[in-house]
């Protein structure tokens, strides 16, 4: 379907899986994060070229962008509108995604995300519409770059950590990842979702609030009473942009929370995940959110 490829990369590829975005899973993710370290650990592989479903497009960039250990290339790339479409955007994006791997300046940047003629970085991009193709914005910190046919013109570099200069690290002994669950804060928020999660063996749990991360008193007190048993409960935000700072309308030294920072709900649970694999102290997972 896109014949212009072989003009500018010789191009392999693999299956690693054949499920919906919307099935994504731990499992896969790791088998995926180990195969991608495995394939840039070989001299003649100079980038990687991913394909996935918008659904959990930005989560799986962002998980890769923690534990990829290289500083090659890493580009996803998704469509959404699908083949049998009368504009199908997928050969494009795919094109783009291609370009942008090959692209010098690409090196270094983290795992990045092409679609619809944009470049994003995984710590940034989410997903805004349900079937647009213009769904992926970059609403803190803005666009990693664009892409013009085969003209590659990248903006800021990220502030973030991420690949090669990540803490996490994963190998094919490591089968799973904690159980951490997110709950959506609303009007009238009871506590029995929280101890039905905690129940169910979270290790943690992220709260999707409102506003600037808050929820109802009748939640928090839940979420103390869990924190001070070693559930370590991470404050997000449902609204789509901006950041859920430390002690701002909540008290999270006296709670014990920690405050997701930038990071939306789907991808502060990852971070999470990946760092209670390391520690369950609270101040060393807040120093995490603020430097992921």
């Amino acid at each position: 379907a896109v014949p212009q490829l072989k003009k500018i990369a010789n191009l392999t590829g693999e299956q690693i899986s054949d499920i919906g975005s919307q099935d994504m899973n731990d499992t896969v993710w790791l088998k995926l994060g180990n195969r991608v370290n495995q394939l840039l650990a070989k001299p003649d592989v100079d980038g990687i070229v991913i394909t996935h479903g918008t659904d959990t497009y930005e989560e799986t960039a962002y998980f890769l962008n923690l534990v990829v250990d290289s500083d090659k290339p890493v580009v996803i790339v998704a469509s959404m509108r699908p083949a049998t479409s009368i504009s199908a955007d997928g050969p494009m994006n795919l094109f783009m995604g291609v370009v942008v791997a090959i692209n010098k300046e690409a090196i270094g940047r983290g795992v990045l995300c092409v679609i619809n003629d944009d470049i994003h970085y995984a710590a940034e991009i989410t997903k805004t519409m349900t079937v647009n193709p213009a769904t992926m914005k970059s609403p803190n910190r803005g666009l990693a770059g664009k892409v013009d046919d085969e003209i590659v013109r990248f903006f800021s570099p990220t502030i973030k950590r991420h690949t090669s200069k990540s803490e996490f690290r994963i190998d094919e002994t490591v089968s799973s990842l904690p159980h951490v669950d997110i709950i959506y804060a609303h009007s009238n928020m009871k506590r029995s979702l929280i101890d039905a999660s905690v129940k169910s063996g979270a290790k943690g749990i992220v709260i999707a609030g409102v506003g600037d991360g808050n929820m109802s008193n009748e939640a928090i007190d839940a979420l103390s009473e869990h924190a001070s048993k070693g559930i370590v409960i991470v404050r997000s935000s449902r609204v789509g942009s901006g950041a859920v700072k430390r002690n701002i309308e909540v008290n999270d030294d006296k709670l014990g929370f920690v405050a997701a920072m930038e990071l939306n709900p789907q991808k502060a649970r990852i971070l999470l995940q990946l760092g209670l694999r390391e520690t369950t102290n609270v101040e060393d997972i807040q120093r995490m959110f603020m430097e992921y």
